[in-house]
C-alpha cells in the first residue's frame, strides 16, 4: 500500500465507544452528553466516536454536531475522540470534517449517507475528497443497514490506498470461526498492514477481534462499556475461550436488539433505565421503545448488572 502514517495506528485499537446523542425535546441535552462521555472516561475506553449511528449524526445539523464535538473533545480527557462527518452533501461532510479539526478531534469516521443510491466510483471520490480536505485520519464506515450501499472487498482495496484512510469499520455477520478468519484474511490482504480493521455489530464483536480485527466500534458499549471493555481485552490477550463465554453471558441482551430492531433504542431504553437521559431522548420521527418494552429492556439490564 502507498500510506505512510502521520498519526498513531494505535488510535485505531482496541474498544471504540459510540455514545447516544440525547435530546431534550428538539435541543442536545448537553448536561446528559457529557454525563456519557465522562463515564466512558471512567470505564477507560480506548477511544470516543461521537456521532456515529448510535449518535444520531444523520439528524442533526452542521451546528449540533459542531457543539457536540466541542463538548465530546472538551470531557474526554486524555481519551482520543473521533467524530462522524457523514452526510449527504459532500459540502456539508466538508463542513462538518472543519468542525471536528476546530474541536481538536484525532480523527474522523465517514459513511457514505445517501437518498439517491451511490456508485462505488462516487463512495471513492466522496472519500478522496475528505482525505484531501484533512490531516485527520479517517475511518471507512462500512453500514450498509442504514446507508444502504454496501461495499465490495475490491473498493476496501482502493480506499485503503489514500492517504489519511486508517481504518475500516466492518459489518458484524453470523459466520464460523473459520468463516470469520477467511473473511478477516481476505480483507487485510485486500488493505495491507497499515490499515487497521474495526468490526461493529455488537453480537460479532469477540469472534471478530478473536479472527484478528484491530478495533471493536461498539453501539452499546457507548453506554455501558465495562462489559464490552471486558471481552475486549480478553480477546487482545489471546483468550478466546473467555470472551466467547462473557459474549455468550450478555445473549439476553443481544437477543434485545433482534427483538427490537438494533441497538439503538435499546440503548437509549438502557441509559433512561440507568438515569443517564430523560425520556424521549432520540430524535423524531425515531422514537423511544413503549412502556412495555422499556420494563422488559430494564429488567434484562438488572439481570446482568449493567449498572
Amino acid at each position: 500500500m502507498t500510506n505512510a502514517p502521520a498519526y498513531d495506528p494505535t488510535l485505531f485499537t482496541g474498544l471504540s465507544a459510540f455514545p447516544l446523542t440525547p435530546l431534550n425535546g428538539e435541543s442536545l441535552d448537553e448536561d446528559a452528553f457529557v454525563g456519557l462521555i465522562e463515564r466512558l472516561v471512567l470505564a477507560g475506553v480506548d477511544s470516543i466516536t461521537a456521532l456515529g449511528s448510535t449518535g444520531s449524526y444523520a439528524y442533526l445539523n452542521t451546528d449540533e454536531r459542531a457543539r457536540v464535538a466541542q463538548l465530546t473533545v472538551e470531557s474526554a480527557l486524555d481519551i482520543p475522540v473521533l467524530i462522524g462527518v457523514g452526510a449527504l452533501r459532500t459540502r456539508d461532510v466538508l463542513a462538518n470534517v472543519a468542525s471536528a479539526e476546530a474541536a481538536g478531534a484525532q480523527g474522523l469516521l465517514l459513511a457514505p449517507v445517501s437518498y439517491q443510491p451511490l456508485t462505488e466510483n462516487e463512495v471513492f471520490e466522496l472519500f478522496r475528497a475528505v482525505t484531501e480536505s484533512t490531516d485527520l485520519p479517517v475511518v471507512v464506515y462500512d453500514n450498509p443497514g442504514t446507508t444502504h450501499f454496501t461495499f465490495t472487498t475490491e473498493l476496501y482495496s482502493r480506499l485503503a490506498a489514500l492517504d489519511g484512510v486508517a481504518s475500516i469499520k466492518i459489518p458484524g455477520a453470523p459466520a464460523s470461526p473459520a468463516g470469520w478468519d477467511e473473511r478477516i484474511g481476505e480483507i487485510r490482504a485486500a488493505i495491507g498492514s497499515e490499515v487497521t480493521i474495526g468490526i461493529s455489530g455488537d453480537v460479532h464483536g469477540a469472534e471478530g477481534l478473536i479472527a484478528g480485527c484491530d478495533a471493536w466500534y461498539t453501539a452499546v458499549g457507548g453506554t455501558i462499556a465495562e462489559p464490552l471493555l471486558e471481552i475486549t481485552r480478553a480477546a487482545e490477550l489471546g483468550n478466546a475461550q473467555l470472551a466467547r463465554e462473557l459474549t455468550a453471558e450478555l445473549q439476553p441482551l443481544w437477543d434485545l436488539f433482534t427483538e427490537f430492531g438494533g441497538s439503538l433504542r435499546v440503548s437509549a431504553a438502557i441509559a433512561e433505565h440507568l438515569g443517564l437521559v430523560g425520556p424521549a431522548c432520540l430524535p423524531l420521527p425515531v422514537r423511544d421503545l413503549d412502556e412495555a418494552a422499556k420494563r422488559r429492556v430494564a429488567e434484562v439490564a438488572d439481570s446482568l448488572d449493567l449498572a
